[in-house]
């Protein structure tokens, strides 16, 4: 049996380029065939072709597909492809879709006659114009769908596909079942058959799960980024490329080859779908950081969030210890930081801002109870009319570090970190669900942590993490600081990563790689020798492996009581800055930017003198680049201006 991969798409394109009734589009950076309906006929091929050896349908199978489906009619059925004899109307195998549904047909037959077996897929949205890869697997009664290599939809039915299904006479009609009707409107980009197994595990191996590849035709690959001459494209295609004006937008897979153009650089930029490449500008480079701004706060800051409200400008918020004064926040005004407004807080560690829908919302976590003994943390919500900050929403918490804000299918989640209630460090912290009906966040899950610093969420593909920096269980700070992903409506243990007082994890790509940064603060154990220096500790960079389907350590890096990793990028280039507060002497530490050097990993490239520095925040305004750290021993934090070549 001849298990090699059998490209139904390609056995319709001419070694010339595209077939008449097939034209090529290219959309968010990814090109796929737009199929005519004027012709369905000539869209075809004898099923001969492909199986040279045996004139059987394979009994085990995959099909691959990708593809981009456009809007359609709420009882409008679009056929991918069919199989069929000649002279039968009847369809011998077949994928079909409609809104919010797919169905796989296959044709059995037994010495009474013959039957169509239709197998549905239900909740399968693709009509969303955003490419999709779809694996279907088959075997025996056995039917499994994945989308974007995300979670399997099963189905088992009554009636098995043949073991011996006779293709003779049969051809492949491909978006379409012989006729106009039901003609496939969208981009077809892969249309593969795996005979004999489950392609799942050999496609999803790529972080690129939407447009994963298998076989794909020569005229859909993507153009090499250096070409080799100058000669013109050998395939024409077409494409929906823009170009947007104003601030830099997000740069995604959805951006892919669409256009940005900086008018106060007076530069060009091209979307690769993780950055903004340069096209028409000196690439700049990151030559120095000089003193910007010393900003005093209102006494020593434990952290600080940078963001942006719309239509009102940038804002910096201090986390500050003391109350009076309490925590403030300043404005991006003339080129610098100036008090906005004071704000009540109790031993303030952070800040988080988030939107839901039109709201705007900034929650602090107090880890101190207030003058009544009442310990809450509070989400604070922005006034239009006041143009400040309004008390919303006040939570019970316990001595709270952090807030993570987050969306997951549509709904969106606020998740605290306390860190202890007492002098007992193994405490729950809590995830919270926002309500629509009643505007307020309600307690969702609670998840056992020890001493927990930070929460850091991400997504990868279709999937949602939460990692948990727990720091010290009562008597050691080496313990284990936890991955957690979410399946099947809460967050569920997907990985355990030893560390070492752990105050930061940093998410962060390069490429197509993804890398998880813990910041481990001090070395402690009630049970075991005192080291030399409980302070100078490494920090470990973890990459993710696809296939192990696991965080495993890139490289370690030497800090001093790291309590933050903040990343960023100047031009082409990536960085980390740590946040080193303390190397068991004096607060006086240098903090290190690290640049990212490909097979070297990140190497130091500056040397920052900081005092206590407890938060990293890098952020862009039209003066030009800058890292803003806040200081947990002195009533003053910086502004560095990233200074470029």
């Amino acid at each position: 049996t001849d298990l090699r991969p059998l490209d139904i798409l390609s056995e319709v394109v001419p070694a010339g380029g595209p077939a008449r009734g097939m034209r090529v589009f290219q959309v968010q950076g990814v090109r796929g065939f737009q199929l005519s309906a004027s012709r369905p006929r000539a869209l075809s091929f004898p099923a001969s072709r492909l199986f040279i050896h045996c004139d059987c349908f394979p009994e085990e199978f995959s099909i691959i597909v990708t593809l981009r489906v456009l809007s359609i009619l709420a009882k409008r059925n679009e056929y991918v492809f069919t199989l069929m004899v000649e002279e039968s109307p009847s369809v011998l195998v077949g994928l079909r879709y409609a809104p919010d549904k797919l169905h796989f047909l296959f044709w059995s037959q037994d010495r009474a006659g013959g039957w169509q077996t239709r197998v549905t897929f239900h909740n399968v949205s693709l009509s969303d114009n955003q490419w999709h890869t779809l694996v279907l697997a088959v075997s025996g009664q056995s039917f499994s769908l994945t989308v974007d290599c995300g979670l399997p939809k099963d189905v088992v039915v009554e009636t098995p596909f043949p073991a011996s299904l006779s293709v003779k006479r049969a051809s492949f009609y491909l978006g379409n079942r012989r006729r106009r009707k039901g003609v496939f409107t969208g981009l077809l980009r892969q249309l593969v058959l795996l005979p004999g197994a489950d392609a799942t595990p050999r496609i999803c191996t790529t972080m690129d799960f939407k447009v994963a590849t298998l076989s794909v035709p020569a005229v859909l690959q993507d153009l090499p980024a250096n070409p080799a001459s100058n000669e013109v494209l050998k395939y024409p295609y077409e494409t929906d490329t823009k170009v947007t004006l104003g601030s830099r937008p997000p740069c995604t897979k959805q951006e892919k080859a669409q256009f940005w153009f900086n008018a106060s650089q007076r530069g060009l930029y091209l979307c690769n779908g993780s950055a903004w490449i340069s096209m028409l500008e000196a690439r700049q480079r990151l030559d120095y950081v000089e003193a910007y701004q010393n900003l005093v706060t209102n006494s020593e800051t434990m952290g600080v969030e940078v963001f942006t409200i719309p239509k009102v400008g940038l804002f910096a918020a201090t986390a500050n210890r003391y109350t009076p004064p309490g925590s403030a926040i300043y404005k991006w005004t003339d080129g610098k930081f100036v008090p906005y407004q004071n704000i009540p807080t109790y031993q303030a560690q952070s800040w988080k801002y988030f939107t839901i829908g039109k709201k705007i919302f900034l929650a602090v976590a107090n880890f101190e109870q207030n003058d009544r003994g009442q310990e809450f943390s509070v989400i604070y919500k922005w006034s239009r009319r006041k143009e400040k900050f309004i008390t919303y929403q006040r939570i019970t918490t316990h001595s709270a570090r952090d807030w993570e804000a987050f969306v997951i299918e549509g709904e969106a989640f606020l998740a605290v970190v306390n860190h202890r209630e007492g002098n007992n460090h193994n405490i729950d912290s809590v995830i919270y669900r926002w309500n629509p009906r009643t505007g307020l966040f309600e307690t969702n899950q609670t998840i056992p942590t020890s001493g927990a610093y930070d929460w850091e969420f991400f997504t990868i593909g279709p999937y949602s993490f939460l990692a948990v920096a727990n720091t010290f269980n009562g008597t050691s700070t080496k313990i284990y600081s936890h991955i957690y992903i979410w399946l099947s409506g809460s967050f569920q243990l997907f990985q355990s990563i030893l560390t070492f007082g752990a105050a930061d994890w940093e998410v962060f790509r390069i490429g197509d790689r993804v890398f998880l940064a813990v910041a481990n603060s001090h070395s402690y154990d009630s049970g075991t020798p005192a080291p030399s220096n409980f302070y100078a500790i490494n920090s470990s960079i973890y990459e993710l492996n696809v296939t192990a389907q696991m965080f495993v350590k890139f490289q370690d890096l030497l800090t001093y009581s790291a309590l933050d990793w903040e990343f960023f990028s100047v031009g082409d280039d990536s960085f980390l800055v740590v946040a080193n507060s303390f190397d068991g002497f004096t607060f006086s530490v240098n903090s290190i930017i690290y640049r990212w050097q490909g097979y070297e990993g990140f190497v130091a490239a500056h040397h920052l003198p900081t005092v206590g520095c407890r938060d990293w925040e890098a952020f862009h305004t039209a003066e030009g680049s800058f890292l803003l750290y806040s200081s947990a021993k002195e009533p003053l934090s910086k502004v560095l201006k990233l200074k470029t070549t």
